[in-house]
């Protein structure tokens, strides 16, 4: 573990709570990532206490900073999916391809606890920064890096964006229904899952480091980790030899379970017990269906999921989503309104948990609004991971970090001059 940046100089570094130190506090992660996984995966660890320095080209940095729905901040190198998850970090732009470039890394690496990358395998090799230079520079350092198909195999050198391994990944075959299927899921949810996983694993290894006194070497395959996620889509293929196939809003292990149309609104249900279904029933007021043969077992309601969502929606038909979330739910079943993203933020149990919160826009404010941002769903002794620092712009802590690492005012502003930083 390095020290804990001096005063001042690493405003980023801890996730600022009432309750003590985070967990991460005191670790140095140098961030050399872009876009969705890797930067994801970086502010986990910030929301958690690590010190994150995010390592970018001079010329741009992170693509991210021009990707979002406002022209606007894209121009700006400030884009909506680059502030989403780089809060609570620091910016070092640094040429790589410079000698005093170079030298900057191998300083920073000298002084960190973990580096992530998400280049194509091999890039970092060839810039002289494979993991036996970077283990020789840092032996207690752990290296994390994220591909779509990971560091080995044929399709290693294949590139990779959510979309891609999606599609790889089976799931897009079964997302929608069998008349729209194959269909991507409304967000990047593979980059999202190979995110976590880094965090996981980067957090796992740092623990084990504390045993072994030595760092590791983590290699994140999107494609695998995607895999992993479908859980007993897979595992039915795998164990009972079923094709999986797209069910829509249904839930294959049960019924009733998935979304049912209401007098207003669409509502999801999830009576996967027998209990459930029988409660169900009774709050719609169409008790006798727990007598149907056609629905009286668990594997006879699989069967017949089509007449029984039939007869459910026509009692349902009467009153809102809204309303019969709140019947369901006191009575014990499972069930709640399908939400806008708009709606969930709204929400008085998200409001409540404290998800989302402000912070100045970096740079200077766009109107009247703060930045809002999301922490992450964790809370350690009760506290929420809350971003208190806004996303950095390009090369802001530059000086801070070179100072850090030993430069003298004299040669930073030779690294500047050189065009290294």
């Amino acid at each position: 573990m390095t020290d804990a940046p001096p005063a001042g100089a690493g405003a980023a570094a801890g996730a600022g709570s009432s309750a003590g130190p985070r967990p991460l506090e005191g670790i140095r992660v140098l961030d050399m990532t872009n876009v969705l996984a890797g930067p994801y995966a970086a502010y986990q660890l910030a929301l958690l206490g690590a010190d994150v320095i995010k390592v970018e080209t001079p010329r741009g940095g992170d693509l991210a900073r021009q990707l979002g729905a406002s022209a606007e901040l894209n121009g700006r190198l400030l884009g909506i999916s680059f502030l989403a998850q780089n809060a609570q970090k620091r910016s070092l732009t640094v040429d790589l391809k410079t000698e005093g470039g170079a030298e900057v890394l191998r300083r920073a690496v000298a002084e960190s606890d973990v580096l992530l990358e998400n280049f194509r395998p091999g890039v970092l090799e060839r810039l002289g920064f494979g993991w036996d230079a970077l283990r020789a520079i840092n032996p207690r350092l752990v290296y994390a890096a994220i591909s779509g198909f990971g560091q080995t195999g044929p399709l290693r050198s294949k590139p990779a964006y959510d979309q891609i391994i999606q599609g790889s990944s089976g799931m897009m075959s079964v997302t929608g229904t069998p008349d729209t299927a194959p269909l991507r899921a409304g967000y990047p949810i593979a980059d999202t899952l190979g995110g976590l996983a880094a965090a996981f694993a980067i957090s796992s290894a740092l623990l084990g480091r504390e045993r072994t006194g030595v760092g590791s070497v983590i290699d994140v395959s999107m494609l695998e980790t995607a895999a992993t996620a479908m859980g007993w889509v897979v595992s039915n293929h795998l164990v009972a030899g079923t094709e999986p196939r797209p069910l829509g809003n249904d839930n294959g292990t049960a019924a009733p379970s998935g979304t049912f149309a209401t007098g207003d609104g669409a509502l999801n249900i999830a009576a996967n017990k027998q209990e459930q279904f029988e409660l169900l029933c009774g709050v719609v007021g169409r008790p006798d269906l727990v007598a149907d043969p056609r629905f009286a077992e668990r594997e006879a309601r699989k069967t017949h999921r089509a007449a029984l969502t039939a007869e459910l929606e026509a009692a349902l038909a009467s009153r809102s989503a809204l309303s019969w979330e709140e019947a369901l739910s006191d009575a014990g079943v499972p069930a709640a309104a399908v939400l806008t993203v708009a709606e969930m933020l709204d929400s008085p149990q998200v409001r409540d948990r404290e998800l989302v919160h402000s912070l100045p826009f970096p740079g200077g404010a766009v109107g009247d609004e703060p930045l809002r941002v999301m922490g992450h769903g964790i809370r350690i002794d009760g506290v929420p991971g809350r971003p208190t620092v806004s996303p950095p712009l390009l090369g802001e802590h530059t000086d801070e970090v070179l100072a850090e690492l030993g430069y003298d005012a004299a040669e930073i502003r030779a690294l500047h001059e050189g065009g290294a930083v």
